[in-house]
């Protein structure tokens, strides 16, 4: 299972925020991938932050009591977000992921530019995969 990397299971074509994005924008995108979030990149693909869904509702129920929206992707987004590396083993995210709140990290290479992110569901894939082969392999002599 160590042998499973991230590389082999990511999705090269997340969707991605900007800071100076306003939040109806990455809300309407958020929308449109079908993704609970995404980094937020600079212009070299720098990580430099991370949007959530729970993000953007809080700010979006805030709008709506306050009847206004000027909120751009900066004021909300995670400035800390946990980032992994393509050569990671997809078992270690796998036990982050039973103890850790993201669904969904970006996957950076040793720059720090955004390669793809790896989901739970992408992890789950590569752990089903992994699982078929051996239980197909291990019968293949009985």
């Amino acid at each position: 299972m160590q042998s499973i990397k991230v590389k082999d299971y990511l999705n090269h074509r997340p969707v991605t925020f900007t800071s100076e994005m306003r939040i109806e924008q990455a809300v309407e995108k958020l929308l449109q991938s079908g993704q609970s979030g995404g980094p937020v990149i600079d212009s070299a693909r720098h990580v430099v932050g991370f949007l959530s869904e729970q993000d953007c509702i809080r700010k979006m129920l805030e709008a709506t009591y306050q009847n206004e929206s000027h909120s751009m992707v900066s004021d909300v987004m995670n400035l800390a977000p946990l980032c992994v590396k393509p050569s990671d083993s997809v078992l270690q995210i796998a036990e982050r992921m039973t103890s850790e709140k993201p669904k969904l990290y970006p996957v950076v290479d040793d720059d720090g530019i955004l390669m793809g992110v790896i989901s739970r569901a992408n992890v789950l894939r590569a752990i089903d995969k992994h699982l078929h082969c051996t239980y197909e392999a291990g019968h293949r002599f009985v």
